[in-house]
């Protein structure tokens, strides 16, 4: 699969970095980086907060386990 995403100078540096400390090329960093955030997003559960006001529940920040 082919995606195409577009990222600014400072964005590309910060990637690049970070990539050379890994020993990956840019491209292997952005797919570890899109990689791990899928199978951390797929271990995330996800609890329905009970409120009742909509619009404290819209700006409550969420607790983290």
């Amino acid at each position: 699969m082919r995606l195409t995403i577009l990222i600014d100078k400072d964005e590309e540096k910060i990637l690049n970095s970070r990539a050379k400390k890994n020993l990956l090329t840019l491209q292997e960093q952005v797919e570890d980086i899109i990689r791990r955030s899928c199978i951390n997003a797929k271990n995330k559960k996800t609890t329905e907060d009970k409120c009742d006001d909509a619009l404290v529940h819209v700006f409550s920040r969420k607790k983290k386990n």
